[in-house]
Formats: C-alpha cells, structure tokens, sequence
C-alpha cells in the first residue's frame, strides 16, 4: 500500500476516505455521512451512527470466532500474579460488572470515576461504563486528593470506583485515603464508592456510601449492552489546564472507534490475534486507547502489566515480559529506555530473551533523542519508530505508517502526518513556513476522528484554548519543522524555545547533544534568566551507572559538544551532574519548575510528580552553581 496516494486521499476526499473506515465496524446504524458541523460551530464525526464500543471491543469478537482467544495478559512482577482472560471471559465479566454500576443506578450519559492502579478491574470498569453508555473518568493513581476533588466537581460522578491500593516497586500506596479526602474537600458527592479490596492493603469502608466490589459482583446480574450515538461521549480525560484548572478533554463513541481500529492496521502494522503492549498506565492517554481500545477493538490480545521499566526486578523487566508473551508489537516512551540505558548501559539483560517475534517498537510521549532511538536501534536490530500525538489527538498525528508502508526512518523526526491530520508550520503571522524553517505546529481543520470534539461542558475554553490562535487550525502547543521530503521534527512545546542574544534556540536540540556523550544516561536543559543574554542554556544531567569521570571534565566535554553541534551562538557554558531529573509519574521531565529554580521565583510541585524529594536535592544544586557565578 501507498502512503501518499493513501495520506492524500485522507486529505482530499475525506468524507469518502473515513466512511471507508467507518465500514469496517459493525454499526447497529451505520453513518450515511462522515463529517458535520454541530450548533456550536464545531466538527463531528459521524453524527446519525448508533453503536457500541463495549460490545465492539467484546461481545462482536466472541460473536465472530476469538471467543477462546487471550484478550487480556495481566502481568504483575510487583505481586507476582499473572492472569489471562478469553474474549469470553473478559466479555461475560465486563457484562457482571455492568450489572453492578446498573444496580447502583448509573444509567447513559452518568459519569464515574475510575481512580485505581495497574490492574484487571479498571480496564473491566471502563468497559463496564462503555457498555452503559456511562462516561467514565479515569484520574491517574498518582493525583493528589485535592487534585481528585477538582475532577470531581467538575466531572460530578454519580459512582466512584477504587482499590484498596497499589505497589510502587515495594512501596504501598493507599488509595482509599485519597478518596475519602478528596470527597470531603468536592462539594460534589457521589452516591457511592465500589471499593476492589487487595489483599496487600485493606481499605476502610464508610457505611452506606462505600460498597465492596466482590459483593456487589457476585449479586450482579450481567447487563447487556445500550446503543449509544457516535457523537455521544465515550470518556472525559483531564490534561493540564494554563489556568491551573485542568480540562476535560471529551472522547466520541465513533471516532475514537474508527480511528483506533484505523491505527492499529495503518500505523502500528499489527495484525488482529497478535500481543499488543503499550507499557503505559490506564490512566494516561496511552493506556486508554492502546491498552484498552484499540487492541480489543482490532482483535488483538493486549498487556496489563503493573511494573516498571527497572527494578522489577531489573532492568530486563520489558525484554522478559516481550520474550514470554510473544509481543509482536511494542510501545514504550523513550524515557523508559533510557531507565533501562541507565541501569544496563551495554544492554546484556535482553540478550537472555528470545525477541524474534517482536516486529517493531514504538516510542512517544516526549521527543526521542538520537542517542536513545540508536541505543535500542542497536540493541534490538529492529524498527524503532517515533510518533508525536496528545492527549487531545487521543491517537497518533506523526508517525512513521508501518502498516501502510514503512518509510525511510530518519532519527530525530516524528515521522509523516497520518491519515487525516493535515499539519502545518506556522509563523507568528500564520503564514506557513517553508522547509527546514521551525516554527509553531498547528493541524489545518477539521481534524481527523477521534480527536476530542470539545472539553466537557466547555465549549469557549475550547475555542480559545485551542483554536484562537491561529484561525483555521488547532494549536498543538509544540514547535517544530518539516524537511524537504516533508519529514517533521518536534523540538519542544514552544515555550522550550530560549531567546540567547536575540537567537531563538531550541533546548531540545542541545539535549540531544547533551544525551550522546557515553556517559550521559539522560539530561534536560533549561533557559535561564541572564541580565547580559536575556537567557543563557544549562544542563543537567543524569549519569550511567558505573561512571567514574569527574564533574569538571564532563562539564568541559559537553560545552565543546554544544559548542561544535550547536555553535557558539547557544552560549552554553554549565553543565551540572544530579543523581535524578524531576518528573511527572508517566515521565515527563518538569523543565518548567527547573526554570523557575534557575530564575529563583517560586513555584508550586504538581501532583502528578514522582518523587518530591528530587526537588530538594536538585534545588539546592541550582542555588550552589547561581551562587557560584
């Protein structure tokens, strides 16, 4: 297959192209037109279909001959349980537990919000809501209880479903409590909390409120599916707002089913019967539509696995699971693998496992540098794509289309638009830029299915978050440039730009020059504030286990990196070694409390970050080398 005579049809004939697509579903109604515009001025796809997604991603394929076949490998090192479920299985208990949010009143169009770990049960709640016509809400198991209770109120759950708790590694991590706060601080209550005790940590119950899932189940009757408009919501998933309030990023029935099964074929190159694993969590973008929807929708069998990338026990945690399972296809972010790098620099750990049935392997979530895209290039000897998408996207807008036809990788780009996303590079006067010119990515509109129609119950915060800016397109937020041949690299959202002098440069670039020293396992560097410069770029780094070379030789060597790659003009001039980097819990590094460390204002952890002792350490860091100067 063509990928630009495919891409373009994409473009040109869109409304022809995705009722193609649409008809690979099986619809209760099918959609007689593609693309329509609502009262709102706003997009959406494939208003007047009735459908699903519950029933597509289950009871269709126990239906149509996969009823025996593995739907779901839960994989858990830090509890030493492994399960699999059929179709059939994962079907029948997906109804049962339907039954119980049915019994507890939730009925199409409710919201619940799902507020657990790695395990079985939150991917069968999400069903189980999908199968209602419910709305579900997952809050990544890392939120604050204050953070929740902002969700809460903005989403007002009727039922709310939790565990007792989860395992960082060793580490318990009560849920309940969290609960129980964050209920006490919304003024938004919900009916009832289903609690999933695990036999590690036992919640505490409130009567009358909190009810135990096991119970609950075993009284359930199973419920069958209720057919659902394409344009009705699937989910609402809250991403970081400007505000400080975050946004409730709304996912359709119909899209999100259509362009999903449409990733799984033309991106991902994956066949249906095949493993599928996205080494996420559920309660990221990633985990919704990799973990759970696409690889059921598509047929596949999909990985839940309650890990980490090391330390579980080591840092050949992914090539054991890949290895046992018979991964074809694998989808990671590339701060996974530089954990891995970091631990096991020459990569011996995966020469234990057998990989030959692993195809491809994926990356995204941040931008991939060249060191780490040639680190496991080299390691594993097969394709290693980038992709860039969000949270918004909802599924890939860059990649390199493996299953409609693998093109040229070039290290460093994010690959092709896909099918539908028609994307540009804008000047600050929304004039599209020429090759190899960076500037800000915006998507032409409309775009592509299963991109969020809208934030919930917001419809002005939408427009002006995301379509204000430049009339006509999406603002992604992210800088970037195309090549000649149309190749786009993402170098950082936009505000990763630092003005040196008057030269716009951007940060991500000396990273990558940063992160290709061979003792060097990750890095970030900043712009911070210089009365002579404007701004003047530092970084930080993270070195390899086992390396023995000094602060001020490793400092030297990397600004005559920076000053060979990058030029004088970056005026890169410190380099400082710390023993970990600030990150969120899916991995993102927070570059924006490093500078306002390095601009000495203050600034406020978000709830989401990984181990706030890290801020201490590398706070007093900062204020040694500013103190120096």
């Amino acid at each position: 297959m063509n990928y630009t005579a495919e891409y373009a049809r994409s473009i040109n004939d869109r409304e022809n192209f995705w009722l193609e697509q649409a008809k690979k579903l099986d619809w209760f109604k099918a959609p007689e037109k593609a693309l329509s515009i609502d009262d709102q001025g706003l997009y959406r796809w494939f208003k007047g279909g009735k459908l699903n997604t519950s029933y597509l991603a289950l009871d269709y394929h126990v239906a149509n001959g996969r009823a025996d076949q593995a739907a779901l490998i839960y994989d858990s090192p830090v509890t030493g349980r492994k399960k699999t479920y059929t179709y059939r299985e994962l079907r029948d208990w997906v109804a049962r537990f339907a039954g119980v949010l049915s019994d507890l009143g939730v009925v199409k169009g409710d919201r619940v919000i799902i507020y657990m770990p790695m395990i079985p049960q939150t991917l069968v709640a999400m069903l189980a809501c999908a199968r209602l016509g419910a709305i579900h809400s997952v809050v990544f198991g890392g939120f604050s209880a204050h953070e929740l209770a902002i969700r809460i109120d903005d989403a007002k759950p009727k039922v709310m479903v939790t565990a007792s708790g989860g395992l960082e590694i060793s580490k318990v991590i009560p849920y309940k409590p969290m609960v129980d706060d964050s209920i006490l601080e919304a003024e938004h209550k919900p009916e009832h909390v289903v609690v999933f005790q695990r036999d590690f940590v036992e919640a505490p119950m409130q009567e009358g409120r909190d009810l135990d899932w096991m119970e609950l189940e075993a009284k359930a009757s199973p419920q069958s599916w209720v057919e659902v408009d394409a344009t009705d919501p699937l989910y609402i998933l809250y991403t970081s707002g400007t505000t400080g309030k975050p946004k409730g990023v709304v996912r359709d029935n119909g899209g999100h089913a259509v362009a999903l099964t449409y990733s799984m074929r033309a991106i991902y190159g994956v066949k249906p019967g095949e493993v599928y694993w996205a080494a996420s969590d559920v309660g990221w973008v990633v985990g919704h539509s990799y973990i759970v929807y696409a690889p059921l929708l598509f047929g596949c069998t999909t990985i839940l696995y309650e890990g980490k990338p090391v330390r579980t026990p080591d840092a050949g945690a992914f090539w054991r699971v890949m290895a046992e399972h018979q991964v074809s296809v694998f989808f990671t972010a590339p701060t996974a693998i530089r954990a891995i790098k970091k631990e096991d620099p020459e990569g011996k750990l995966a020469d234990q496992y057998n990989l030959s049935q692993l195809r491809y392997i994926f990356l995204a979530g941040e931008h991939c540098d060249v060191p780490t895209y040639e680190w496991v290039t080299n390691l594993l000897k097969k394709p290693v794509i980038d992709h860039w998408w969000q949270t918004e996207s909802g599924w890939p807008m860059l990649a390199n289309p493996a299953g409609t036809e693998l093109l040229p990788i070039r290290p460093g780009s994010a690959g092709m638009p896909v099918s539908g996303f028609d994307i540009q590079i804008l000047g600050p006067d929304c004039k599209e830029l020429g090759p190899n010119m960076e500037g800000a990515v915006a998507i032409r509109l409309p775009l592509a299915p299963g991109c969020l129609p809208s934030l919930w119950q917001n419809d002005e915060n939408f427009k002006q978050s995301y379509l204000t800016q430049y009339p006509g397109y999406y603002a992604s937020g992210d800088g970037g440039f195309k090549d000649e041949d149309g190749f786009v690299t993402i170098t950082g959202r936009m505000d990763d730009i630092i003005n040196v002098a008057g030269h716009r440069l951007s940060t991500t670039e000396m990273e990558e020059v940063l992160a290709g020293h061979p003792a060097v396992a990750e890095c970030a560097v900043i712009g911070a504030a210089d009365a002579m410069k404007g701004q003047v770029p530092v970084g930080f780094v993270v070195l390899k286990d086992g390396v023995t070379i000094g602060d001020e030789d490793l400092e030297r060597e990397l600004i005559q990196m920076v000053r060979t790659k990058v030029g004088p003009v970056a005026a890169f001039k410190r380099a400082i070694v710390v023993k970990r980097l600030p990150k969120t819990r899916s991995g993102k590094i927070l570059r924006k409390i490093m500078r306002s460390m390095a601009d000495g204002k203050p600034f406020q952890a978000p709830s989401t970050i990984e181990d706030m002792s890290v801020l201490g350490e590398l706070e007093q860091k900062v204020q040694d080398l500013f103190n120096s100067i």
